[in-house]
């Protein structure tokens, strides 16, 4: 693999990490803490939506998250011959 390559798939791995971190800061730090009074005057299931995303929400994000990368991932080791 060149270095021109090698570069390439590094700047494509940590544009999917920035972007997959910004969604979960926001929504663990920002739902979860800041606009929490604001989410909770919003109901899901009985609870309020700012509680649910301080207490669970935040979590199952972060396994989707997880999954997305992996399939993200999967597909950028495609794209550059990387594939196992």
């Amino acid at each position: 693999m060149s270095q021109l390559t090698k570069e390439r798939y590094w700047k494509e791995n940590l544009k999917y990490l920035f972007i997959l971190l910004s969604i979960w800061f926001l929504v663990s730090f920002g739902f979860g803490i800041i606009l929490v009074d604001e989410l909770n005057k919003i109901k899901l299931g009985g609870f309020k939506l700012g509680f649910w995303f301080a207490q669970q929400g935040s979590i199952y994000v972060f396994i989707i998250l997880i999954l997305v990368y992996v399939v993200l991932m999967n597909r950028l080791d495609k794209k550059y011959n990387l594939n196992e």
